[in-house]
């Protein structure tokens, strides 16, 4: 990259005393450093395109500035590919403006039936409302001690038996916790988690290895939650210093197994795997806490799914929990790249606004809004809301398009804005976009699954104009970090020159 010093070449020619001629020259000089400037750019992309690791690759690339939408670098900016997590900007640009900042999630604990000396002829009913983040690590001060505190609430209504059982009420949504088309190999493991009409601790179980020399047994040692209620098959090897290991089951299974291989040697190892039915965990801990507080259940622990009678019930409701609002569970998507916020967002905006929790609702109403939007549609196909289905395709013309939109029309520009991640500072970009060039100028989303590379956003120019990138680029070869090293070119000269 050339940096270009104006002084060094203005300052002898302010010395000359001929205003034409100190005029002709100047112009021929801006006229040369715009050229070089352009040259430069193109430099960069063609450099990408002409690399080996490109020879059977997609790209699709557009810079525009953000005041006037006029592309200044394209590449096949129309083709539709495989975007990874960058479909998140869709999903939380529909759910910011839809739902508004400051939409929350209640998540409520009440009974069913009659009360008469202490003694519940009835039902406890634990009612999800589609919370995301409910019990979540990322929200442990906000969540804390929350079940203790439904037991507590169960001990002031004078609730000492419970002649019917804990039922979480799980029909908020749909019960077809993922999308029909993600690959199977996801399902198991903590990032292809489901959406529940409650979920709980991010869907996520941690299972406890210890493994000792190459090619042994990795023993499990214990989960987190303890009463999952899966049993798994352990197939697993030590082996090398890397995380290889994969976990496989599926919504509401009890059984699964457990393939690949864990770092030798390690007395505390964590593979994080999908809980199965979040629902039917949040009634079995309920049921136990209960229990061990000297409160008697008769029956054992049930959800609205297993017991479609009890579907909607009325109850008498003794303690609710708002969630997290929006704005700050959107901020934890983007910076994370969180697949279960975003398809708990695709399912929250289809049952608000169509009346029907599911994934198709969801999709539906977000296309309507990007029409809405002026955001053309046709080139997107849009399978889930966190961009985890292999047939998910977007062109990088219509996320420009999209950033665009929402940086002149968006009621809630600056929360969704926020949302985004820093350059070399914080969430999946915390270690890419380094170099001082990058420096407090560039916000954006990742993207990344096998052989996808691509990322999204705004950035600054040195010349202070404001800008919009997206570049999506499709089945390289070699590393991912070398595609990345290409990807900071392009953007650095796009920073230094516009």
């Amino acid at each position: 990259m050339r940096i270009y010093r104006l002084h060094a070449v203005f300052c002898p020619l302010l010395s000359r005393t001929n205003p034409n001629s100190l005029m002709k020259e100047i112009t021929f000089i801006l006229f040369l450093l715009i050229s070089l400037s352009a040259a430069s750019q193109k430099n960069a992309l063609e450099k990408m395109l002409s690399d080996s690791t490109m020879q059977y690759a997609s790209v699709s690339l557009c810079i525009i500035n953000a005041a006037t939408g006029e592309a200044v670098i394209q590449h096949d900016a129309s083709r539709s590919l495989s975007q990874a997590s960058v479909m998140k900007l869709v999903t939380t640009a529909a759910a910011i403006e839809l739902l508004g900042p400051d939409h929350t999630f209640t998540t409520s604990v009440g009974y069913s039936g009659v009360i008469k000396k202490g003694i519940l002829d009835g039902d406890i009913i634990i009612r999800g409302g589609g919370d995301p983040a409910l019990g979540s690590e990322r929200f442990a001060e906000y969540y804390s001690g929350f079940m203790d505190n439904w037991v507590d609430a169960v001990r002031k209504t004078g609730i000492n038996r419970v002649k019917g059982r804990i039922i979480t009420d799980d029909s908020y949504f749909d019960y077809q916790p993922v999308p029909p088309n993600w690959n199977w190999e996801d399902l198991g493991n903590y990032y292809g988690a489901g959406v529940y009409g409650l979920s709980i601790f991010d869907n996520t179980l941690k299972i406890h290895f210890s493994s000792s020399d190459t090619g042994s047994i990795p023993k499990i040692d214990y989960t987190e939650p303890a009463n999952s209620g899966v049993v798994y098959a352990n197939y697993l090897k030590a082996s090398g210093s890397t995380d290889q290991g994969y976990v496989y089951s599926a919504p509401y299974n009890t059984l699964g197994w457990i393939v690949g291989t864990i770092p030798v040697n390690r007395t505390d190892f964590i593979l994080k795997a999908s809980l199965t039915d979040p629902p039917l965990l949040a009634a079995r801990m309920l049921t136990d806490k209960l229990r061990t507080a000297g409160i008697k259940i008769n029956d054992e622990p049930a959800t609205s799914r297993m017991m479609s009678d009890k579907r909607g019930i009325v109850i008498t409701e003794i303690s609710s929990l708002t969630s997290p609002v929006l704005s700050a569970i959107i901020e934890a998507v983007n910076h994370e790249s969180i697949n279960l916020y975003s398809e708990h967002l695709l399912k929250e905006i289809g049952k608000i606004f169509n009346e029907n929790g599911t994934t198709l609702s969801g999709i539906e109403v977000v296309t309507k809004f990007l029409d809405s939007l002026g955001v053309e549609t046709s080139g997107m196909f849009i399978e889930d809301g966190s961009g985890l289905s292999p047939q998910d395709a977007l062109n990088s013309k219509g996320i420009a398009n999209l950033l665009y939109n929402m940086k002149k029309k968006g009621k809630h520009f600056t929360e969704y804005y926020n949302s985004l991640p820093e350059a070399g500072k914080n969430g999946t970009l915390r270690n890419v976009f380094r170099d001082s060039v990058f420096e407090g100028k560039v916000r954006a989303k990742s993207g990344t699954i096998l052989r996808v590379k691509s990322y999204a956003g705004y950035f600054t120019a040195i010349s202070g104009n404001e800008m919009i990138f997206s570049i999506i680029v499709n089945n390289y070869n070699g590393s991912s970090s070398y595609v990345v090293e290409h990807i900071e070119d392009i953007l650095k000269e796009a920073i230094l020159n516009n």
